[in-house]
This record gives structure tokens, C-alpha cells and sequence, in this order.
């Protein structure tokens, strides 16, 4: 069985607007949520092989929290920064990994989790988690078919 989870950076600080963009950090919200987000995902029993994360401050930030609840390394990825959704994808399937979490940004986030569910998830808040579960080890057929089933949760 193969299990992605995607999570979408929680809210980040946009009070310097001199700060690069990879650099900003989160802000109260952000970082209020994530352990929250992440707590709740270590509840349903969910460990990934591979926690993937984008090298901006924010994704990185979110990962350490998911990290911490869940007893996996975050590994960073410098091609997940504002990656699109193919690109998201290709880095789980080439993990080597069957049970993988990526954490990175809009709108590659967004577009692969609705795609993935078939239109149902549309747009993924700051920290939003949605995990899709297909009925195959083989990630060629992940890749190609529907899941088989996904969950959504996010902090509102």
C-alpha cells in the first residue's frame, strides 16, 4: 500500500516586507496550528518513511513540527520551493519510500490535491493535511490511477 500526505505550509509572517520570500517565517497562527495539525495526524496511526519539505523557513518550520510528532526526519528538497504539482508528486514516487509526506506551497499543493481527489478538495488552507492511500506498492500505478481512498483535515 502506498500513502502520500501532502501538507501545505501553515500560516507565515508577512510583517517584513523586505524578508526574501524563502526566508519568512511563521506567524502566531502558523505556528499555533501545526503542532495541532500534526498531533492529529500521529493520532491516526500514520508514520511516513520520508517526510520531504520544501527549504523555505515556513515548510521547514511546519516539517519540524510534523517531524517531531510523527518520529521521522524531515529531509529537505531545494526543488519542492513553489514546486508545481507534478514535480510534488515525482519527488514522493522517487523517494523510495511507500509512505511519504511532502510539505510545501501553493499552488502546487492545491492543484495536486484536487486532482488527486477528484475535484473535491479545491484550494488547501495554511496547514492543511490530506492523505491519499492507494491498494498497490508500486508507485508507476499510484501515479497513473485514483487513490483508493483520502482523508482531509485542516485547521478550520
Amino acid at each position: 500500500m502506498i500513502t502520500l500526505a501532502l501538507v501545505r505550509h501553515a500560516k507565515s509572517d508577512w510583517g517584513d516586507p523586505g524578508l526574501d520570500d524563502h526566508d519568512r517565517p511563521l506567524n502566531d497562527r502558523g505556528r499555533r496550528d501545526a503542532p495541532v495539525l500534526a498531533a492529529r495526524l500521529a493520532q491516526t496511526g500514520f508514520r511516513p518513511e520520508a517526510l520531504l519539505t520544501s527549504t523555505a523557513l515556513r515548510a521547514r518550520t511546519t516539517a519540524g513540527f510534523f517531524a517531531e510528532a510523527l518520529g521521522v526526519p524531515a529531509q529537505e528538497r531545494p526543488e519542492l520551493y513553489g514546486a508545481p504539482a507534478r514535480t510534488l508528486l515525482s519527488a514522493a514516487a522517487t523517494s523510495g519510500a511507500r509512505q511519504v509526506m511532502v510539505v510545501a506551497h501553493d499552488p502546487g499543493m492545491s492543484v495536486l490535491a484536487d486532482a488527486l481527489s477528484s475535484g473535491d478538495i479545491g484550494a488547501m488552507p495554511t496547514c492543511a493535511v490530506a492523505v491519499f492511500t492507494w491498494d498497490t506498492d508500486d508507485w508507476d500505478v499510484a501515479t497513473s490511477v485514483d487513490p483508493a481512498s483520502w482523508t482531509f483535515d485542516s485547521p478550520r
